[in-house]
């Protein structure tokens, strides 16, 4: 398993290689606020809401002594906004009372915030602090799965069990990568299977269209040339 996990690794890399955070941030702050923001919510309307939040916001004394109503206004259209103006004001609270204004970098000191749980503290740590991590979101939980690297529901017990597959070097930059996928090609209802250079490797292979024609038609995003051409399909 650890082989076979290591070479869906080494090909995500070759299939992924503009995988990053799709949030926008500019400091770790914003990254924290951004990941907060993106619970139950696409990456692409939380960037659509932070530049008005951010020119607002820009220290975490300000998230602190936030106006409620005006915060809730803005991040709206993330969803549950109410909870959220919740996590984002007791934020600013904590990192002002307990860190000095700043985003601390350790795990045990993220969690400890509200709004703030391993998913967000191994974004935070991973794409603000360099400090490898696994974010176990749905896409890493169903792509883990249908690798056949976990059988398990628990987000923390997947952690684990991948963190003992994949070398710790590779951990930020393989949940970029495996998101990526979930997003593009091993879609959720519908894994575009025969469009798939993972194919081979993959023992979830059949589980959506195996038919390259009908498969091509399942990829998103601007990169679908590329990404067939890596599964030896010509458009």
């Amino acid at each position: 398993m650890k082989r076979r996990a290591r070479k869906i690794s080494r090909e995500l890399a070759a299939l992924h290689p503009d995988a990053e955070c799709e949030l926008d941030f500019t400091n770790v702050l914003e990254l924290t606020v951004a990941v907060i923001l993106s619970a139950q919510c696409t990456d692409v309307r939380v960037n659509m809401t932070t530049p008005a939040l951010f020119a607002k916001y820009r220290t975490a004394e300000d998230y602190a002594s936030a106006d409620r109503a005006e915060l809730e206004d803005i991040i709206r259209p993330t969803g549950f906004f109410r909870n959220k103006a919740t996590s984002l004001i007791g934020l600013g609270q904590g990192l002002v009372d307990r860190f000095g204004g700043e985003v601390p970098g350790t795990m045990a000191e993220l969690v400890s915030l509200p709004g703030v749980g391993r998913k967000t503290a191994n974004v935070v740590l991973g794409d603000g602090f360099g400090v490898p991590g696994l974010t176990i979101d749905t896409h890493f939980q169903r792509l883990a799965t249908r690798f056949g690297w976990t059988t398990s529901t628990d987000p923390v017990k997947i952690e684990h069990e991948i963190a003992a597959l994949i070398d710790r070097r590779d951990w930020t930059m393989l949940s970029h990568r495996i998101i990526f996928h979930g997003r593009r090609v091993c879609i959720a209802r519908k894994p575009a299977c025969g469009a798939c250079s993972l194919a081979p490797l993959c023992p979830s292979y059949g589980v959506g269209p195996t038919d390259p024609e009908t498969a091509v038609r399942l990829l998103k995003g601007d990169r679908v040339r590329e990404i067939a051409e890596r599964a030896g399909i010509e458009l």
